[in-house]
């Protein structure tokens, strides 16, 4: 069983027609929200469409703590109801449901959906942002030794074998820098890593998560990670 691990914080108005979209992609695909107790009623959207499919899942949360515990919550919750993939995506569009079967033709342990392989895009992104984020991907790459394009995309695939090894408990970043620090474990512990293009697109409905702070967090745990990484 495949299960994709979303994480959802005021997306009310994305949570159904991405439930359809991802279970669209395969009748052994399951769905697990990851709810952190969204004040818009997201968890009671999603409660709604668990009762009417056994193929959706919600794992609420009593408040919101950043989206590495999410997706550490999220990982062990699809372990527990047996997944043999786990694939982890936005709830925004932003990644496309239909990459799910690009990332799981891949053989590897890690399946990185990169927006900067041969391939890979980010339609509609300014001059600027392409820079702030190519410019930042150079600097991981530099600091931490990892052969990854696209170390801070968001849109994977991991075995389950995978997951076991990589002590979710440990996982310090509670934030977007979660996506860099999984990266630098699994490439620590030798796993196979990776990375088949996607096109990354803004989101259509609701707000986005994105904050200043991100560029700065993701700074950080690269030094950090160079200089005694797990």
């Amino acid at each position: 069983m495949t299960c994709v691990v979303i994480p959802t914080y005021d997306e009310k108005d994305n949570v159904t027609p991405m439930a359809e979209a991802v279970l669209a992609q395969g009748e052994d695909i399951h769905i697990l929200f990851v709810d952190d107790n969204s004040p818009d009623g997201t968890g009671e959207v999603i409660d709604s469409l668990a009762e009417k499919n056994e193929r959706v899942h919600c794992l609420h949360r009593t408040k919101k703590e950043g989206l590495g515990r999410a997706y550490v919550a999220g990982f062990m919750k699809a372990m527990e109801l047996g997944a043999d993939d786990v694939i982890q995506m936005d709830c925004d569009f932003s990644h496309n449901p239909k990459d799910i079967a690009r990332l799981l033709a891949v053989n590897a342990d890690l399946v990185i959906g990169s927006r900067y392989v041969k391939g890979g895009s980010t339609p509609g992104w300014p001059f600027k942002r392409r820079l702030i984020s190519r410019a930042g991907g150079v600097f991981i790459r530099t600091v931490t030794g990892m052969p990854i394009a696209d170390p801070t995309g968001g849109f994977k695939r991991w075995r389950r074998a995978a997951l076991e090894k990589m002590d979710l408990p440990s996982v310090e970043s509670s934030g977007y820098s979660f996506q860099l620090e999984m990266n630098h474990r699994a490439w620590k512990r030798g796993l196979e890593i990776a990375e088949t293009p996607i096109s990354f697109t803004d989101r259509e409905r609701g707000y986005s998560k994105i904050t200043p702070g991100i560029a700065l967090e993701s700074i950080k745990i690269a030094l950090k990670l160079r200089f005694g990484g797990k």
